[in-house]
């Protein structure tokens, strides 16, 4: 591990839900609620590998939909966390919750034990909309959620997805109205995406599901952008938009290509210049960790130069950019030359620009994200 810092940030996958949604690739496992037991064992035995307690700054629970399990499963879950990693004082606690089934014991119990922040994953704020995502709440299940949330956490961020096949600018509109009117301290909005294996990736292959047009889908994120500033939130990283201070912290580890721990099925981990990443199935998980086998599927040593790319493709995503002189100092590239042909000719386009001794994309840059990281690489 000479010459990386340790890791100051700890994520765990927690797997569980109620049932998978059709536009969702994640590693999850739904209706087997019977696994829970097993799966904190596991996770038990995985965090044994840290050998000591570590401090860290910020603490990720993602899913999956980590406020499923039960409450004693939970507080297990919270136990593990607490004795393995420090949360520093004032540090960031996130964990990722749905409205359905997240009682107020549960929330108690998040509050109890440390938990400080807590995305909610709303999607949409009009029910045809919900039912065609197939989540299993309903608007005014949502808002009742989030007035619980605020009563409990001082920071409280919602998730939204646009570009739904049939949704119009105007719907989008009114979803936008209507998570502002609740004043989370934190918005994620996502264009819908098709991804292979899912349902919605069968049903668009049949044509029984059309994807929004590109132009919608530019006008719907060119409006978030507009009115979620307009309304005082910080547009600081492509998909995220936050009032000062409440930006997450943990993800930021991830655009800054920190290092960090990861644990459960499915989580990656940058430990050392090593990236790590265990199996996705959660049984094959499960088997491994309690066989005393290794539970890591992919491991990578990456080159000077692969770190120094990967810090672009990460980096760019934030508003503030790269700052060129500390790219330099920190991965031993010049950063504009990295991207070839591809910066100047971006930079000629007004898809980026350079401020400040930061390269950064401009706000027209920030519609073809993908396409200038994959081409500037």
């Amino acid at each position: 591990m000479s010459g990386f810092p340790q890791p100051r940030s700890a994520y765990i996958h927690v797997p569980f839900c109620a049932h998978r949604c059709g536009y969702c690739d994640f590693t999850l496992i739904a209706r087997r609620d019977d696994l829970m037991g097993a799966y904190l064992d596991g996770l038990a035995r995985q965090l044994e590998s840290l050998g000591n307690p570590v401090e860290v700054d910020t603490v990720f629970f993602g899913g999956g939909t980590p406020t499923h399990l039960d409450p004693p499963s939970l507080a297990r879950l919270l136990e593990l966390t607490n004795r393995w990693f420090r949360l520093v004082p004032g540090g960031e606690f996130s964990v990722e919750a749905n409205p359905s089934g997240l009682t107020d014991e549960k929330l108690d119990l998040l509050a109890e034990t440390g938990v400080n922040r807590v995305s909610l994953g709303v999607q949409s704020f009009v029910n045809d909309e919900l039912r065609l995502l197939e989540r299993d709440h309903a608007v005014t299940e949502a808002v009742e959620t989030v007035g619980r949330l605020q009563r409990r956490f001082r920071n409280v961020s919602l998730d939204l997805i646009f570009a739904l096949p049939g949704q119009t600018l105007e719907t989008w509109k009114a979803n936008l109205e209507r998570a502002i009117e609740l004043q989370p301290q934190h918005l994620s909005t996502y264009g819908l995406t098709f991804e292979r294996g899912t349902t919605f990736w069968s049903k668009q292959s049949r044509g029984t599901i059309v994807p929004a047009e590109q132009e919608l889908e530019r006008q719907m994120y060119e409006h978030a952008m507009d009115r979620l500033e307009e309304a005082g939130y910080g547009h600081y990283e492509v998909s995220n938009f936050a009032r000062p201070g409440f930006e997450c912290r943990h993800n930021q580890t991830y655009w800054r290509a920190d290092s960090f721990y990861g644990f459960g099925p499915g989580a990656a981990s940058f430990v050392g210049g090593v990236r790590r990443m265990n199996h996705r199935s959660v049984t094959t998980w499960i088997r491994k960790v309690l066989a005393g086998e290794s539970p890591i599927v992919e491991e990578e040593v990456l080159t000077p130069e692969e770190r120094a790319r990967e810090a672009v493709m990460v980096g760019l995503r934030q508003a503030v950019g790269l700052n060129v002189a500390e790219f330099q100092s920190r991965y031993g590239f010049e950063l504009l030359p990295l991207g070839g042909e591809a910066a100047p000719r971006f930079l000629q386009k007004g898809w980026l620009e350079i401020v400040d001794g930061s390269l950064r994309l401009t706000r027209s840059g920030r519609l073809f994200t993908d396409t200038v990281v994959m081409e500037f690489l």
